[in-house]
C-alpha cells in the first residue's frame, strides 16, 4: 500500500490497531524517526496517542 490523498502514514503499518486509522483526518506519524525528524525541523511538539481500542 502506499500513501494517498484519502490516507495518511499509517497505511504502510501491520499494527491492526493503526490500520484502523489510515483513513482519519489527522496527519500521523507512525513511532519513528521521520515523526521527530519533522517535529524538530517545524519547531513542535509531539502529540502521543498510546492507541486504545476495545470491544463491547
Amino acid at each position: 500500500m502506499s500513501l494517498d490523498k484519502e490516507s495518511n502514514r499509517l497505511i504502510n503499518e501491520k499494527s491492526p490497531y493503526l490500520l484502523q486509522h489510515v483513513d482519519n483526518p489527522v496527519h500521523w506519524y507512525p513511532w519513528k524517526d521521520e515523526a521527530f525528524e519533522k517535529a524538530k525541523e517545524e519547531d513542535k511538539t509531539i502529540f502521543l496517542s498510546i492507541g486504545y481500542s476495545t470491544c463491547h
